[in-house]
């Protein structure tokens, strides 16, 4: 199987990762199973090797007022140290990437993309730059992460990190701090709906803290975990994935984002006239959570009927390991996202009945 490996592949495979290409990338779908490891995530912990997302800097005299014009949430807020989700958007205000950006200081922040999406991401940063006192460098070759996440991630970290890790909340990062006696940086963010941290570091101080963090994390039920419990786990907390609840064709304001979107901010962004526009016009797609009534699981990209008129499409879809239910995401056209709503999900090419519910799918576990 060809596709580009992270420095801990070798690792992956000694621990019985079955190994698929995803974004070209060779990277563990799962260890000893999906629903083990994303139950360990939701009750205990969990670790993955995130080391193929892309890092960007972006520094100099005029790195915020840049940001604030790439970027569609309020750079200009931001705190020292903290961390924000936000969007590129094209000019029509489909997306470019779903990120999280990074402030180091006043002229210094750091971007986390989509490991398919680097290249095109980092093009379109170099584009829009232009005209902007900064500088921009992709150091994702350079930059190895690794994402603990569940209830026990902040007992398991403690025993390796030489600070106190309640100093750190959620959304907020530490630079230079020792874990196992090797720099990183660490953040409290991830992507499960659970508490967790995120560390970066150079790619060959990741040799030692995974080695450690699985030492250290025996005692707290800590298990390796792969890209199938990463989906399943992110969709359950009601996170986007781009290309299914986010793309060039879906906007952040169809996606049910609009928070991370300051249409009112002073400073203009590139799509922001686009989805001002839509968003005072009214959107004709919504985005929705459903419950299977009928049999069957829904699978992103499955056409959705009323009344035997196509009205939609899923973009993710599962059992749900957490509620032990058939639910899903999909985008449907404005007049038919009332709770409730009755609808089909064409599977194999039959009508399976499915209702519309609201996405907080992890409100009342």
């Amino acid at each position: 199987m060809d596709g580009r490996k992270t420095p801990l592949y070798d690792e992956h495979v000694k621990l019985g990762g079955k190994i698929v290409n995803y974004a070209g990338w060779l990277l563990p779908v799962q260890y000893e199973g999906l629903i083990p490891e994303h139950e360990a995530v939701r009750n205990k912990a969990g670790l993955f090797d995130v080391s193929h997302m892309g890092a960007v800097k972006v520094s100099g005299k005029e790195a915020e007022k840049f940001l604030d014009y790439l970027l569609t949430n309020d750079i200009s807020k931001m705190a020292d140290e903290q961390v924000i989700y936000t969007f590129m958007c094209y000019p029509d205000g489909g997306v470019v990437d779903d990120l999280l950006t990074y402030k180091f200081g006043e002229n210094e922040y750091f971007l986390v993309i989509n490991a398919a999406n680097v290249e095109k991401d980092y093009d379109w940063i170099v584009e829009q730059q232009k005209g902007f006192d900064v500088t921009t460098a992709n150091e994702s070759d350079e930059t190895s992460i690794l994402a603990l996440q569940g209830p026990e991630a902040v007992n398991i970290l403690q025993k390796l990190v030489d600070i106190d890790l309640s100093q750190i909340k959620a959304f907020y990062l530490k630079r230079d701090v020792k874990v196992a006696g090797v720099n990183c940086m660490i953040s409290r963010t991830g992507y499960t709906g659970e508490d967790g941290f995120e560390i970066y570091v150079d790619n060959e101080g990741v040799h030692k803290i995974w080695a450690e963090l699985m030492t250290v994390g025996e005692d707290f039920g800590l298990k390796p975990t792969g890209l199938g419990c990463r989906d399943t786990l992110r969709f359950e907390a009601t996170l986007p994935l781009y290309g299914q609840e986010i793309s060039d064709k879906i906007s952040p304001l169809e996606g049910g984002l609009k928070f991370f979107v300051k249409l009112k901010k002073e400073s203009d962004f590139i799509g922001k006239e686009a989805l001002v526009k839509a968003n005072d016009e009214g959107l004709k797609r919504k985005m929705v959570g459903f419950e299977m009534v009928g049999r069957g699981i829904p699978r992103d990209g499955y056409e959705i009927q009323k009344d035997g008129k196509v009205i939609g499409h899923v973009t993710t879809g599962y059992m749900s390991p957490t509620l032990k239910k058939s639910i899903g995401n999909a985008l449907l056209e404005a007049g038919e996202t009332e709770i409730g709503n009755e609808i089909d999900i064409i599977i194999r090419n039959k009508p399976a009945k499915a209702v519309v519910r609201d996405r907080k799918f992890l409100a009342n576990r």
